[in-house]
């Protein structure tokens, strides 16, 4: 029987968005929503955002960009690879989550470039 994976997330965040909140929001709403696709098929999707996020503001970052939220964004989903079975790259241009797939296929995870490669565990 086939088991779960945990699946990274990786989209853009930042990317096209001039660092505009609504526009940023809008992002991570669409790697949010096919994060609940794959939990719904039956997987563990998980998004870096959702460890950093709350680090960064922890740690008193005064905004994207500054020296906390560099310290800790990328390399927090860097470290999320150590961990997951394999990487989603969705959405448009965007240098992290291209780095995320180089990153896991150096590490050996699978990668998926859209969600019709994953199987469903669940109808």
């Amino acid at each position: 029987m086939k088991q779960a994976e945990l699946i990274l997330v990786a989209g853009p965040y930042r990317s096209g968005t001039n660092d505009q909140p609504e526009l940023i929001a809008a992002n991570v709403e669409h790697m949010s929503s096919v994060a609940l696709e794959l939990y719904k098929m039956g997987h563990l999707p998980v998004l870096g955002e959702w460890f950093a996020l709350p680090l960064i503001e922890t740690a008193g970052s005064k905004g994207i960009g500054d020296d906390v939220f560099n310290e800790i964004f990328h390399p927090v989903a860097i470290r999320l690879l150590d961990k997951v079975e394999a990487v989603l790259r969705i959405g448009g241009p965007s240098q992290g989550a291209d780095e995320m797939i180089r990153i896991g296929r150096e590490k050996g995870k699978k990668i998926y470039l859209n969600i019709s490669e994953i199987s469903p565990l669940t109808t």
